[in-house]
Parts: C-alpha cells; structure tokens; sequence
C-alpha cells in the first residue's frame, strides 16, 4: 500500500518510528515532512498528504503533531479526505469499518510508540463495511459538495 505521511515538530519521533514500521511490512512510504524538529507549521505538511490520498496518488494517509488536532483539522479541509483522530484501536479499527476513513491522526505527546502503531496496523488492515455505512459516507461527501465549491 502506498502510504502519506506527514508531521510538524511534535510529531517527527513518532514519524519516524511510524516510517520504520511502514517500510517493514513493504508499504512504501511518501514523507511529505517535516524532517527537523525546528518549529514550523502543521498545515504545510498535513495539506500535501491529505491532498496526496485524495487525489489518489496514495492509498491512506497518517498525519502527527503533538496532539492529532491540528493536523486532523487540516487534512480534514480537503474535500475527499476523512481523517479520524485516534487515541486507541477500537476507534481505528471502527473509524474503517463504519467511515471509511482514509486519513489516520496521531499525536506523538498523548499516546505511546507501541500503542501507536497498534492504531497504525488496526487502522490500515481494517476493511471498510460497506453496506448502510456507505449511505452516511455519501451524505457526508453531499455536505462537501455542499460547502466546498
């Protein structure tokens, strides 16, 4: 699978860790940064990525700050993108099975390495349902149509 990922600051450690885990089960990897720990801004990064798996250029995406928010926020602005915030893998795993979700948030301060890619693995080994989910995706791709002209 061919996977966006993308981080400010806050989240390179885990980034980084994320990319290790990526490239050894063969997903390849497209890093849209950071790659410094100077400060800099979320939504340069988290945009890119969340364009890159709504254009179809990648499968899935992760984005990481320190929280998950803000760039959550961010990827959540591209129409074609839904990115859920996870802090554990029941809400990955049902974030896939009921939303479809395509875009996965971390936050590097508030959630361990290990757990994390628990939620990585969950997140992307999960199978959309399908089925009375796929009405509610398509109302909530009728509300970007709506809003995002």
């Amino acid at each position: 699978m061919k996977i966006a990922l993308a981080c400010d600051h806050g989240g390179l450690n885990l980034k980084y860790e994320i990319i290790k885990e990526l490239k050894a089960q063969g997903h390849e990897v497209v890093d849209f940064g950071t790659n410094s720990t100077d400060s800099c801004d979320y939504p340069d990064f988290a945009l890119p990525a969340a364009e890159a798996v709504a254009s179809g250029k990648c499968e899935k995406g992760i984005v990481v700050c320190s929280t998950g928010i803000g760039v959550s926020i961010v990827a959540n602005k591209v129409p074609g993108v839904r990115c859920a915030h996870c802090h554990d893998s029941y809400c990955a795993e049902f974030t896939r099975l009921h939303n479809d979700a395509n875009v996965l948030a971390l936050g590097e301060k508030v959630i361990g390495v290990g757990y994390a890619l628990k939620i990585v693995n969950t997140f992307l080994n999960t199978e959309f349902e399908g089925g009375r989910h796929q009405r509610r995706v398509d109302k909530i791709t009728e509300i970007e149509k709506k809003y995002c002209k």
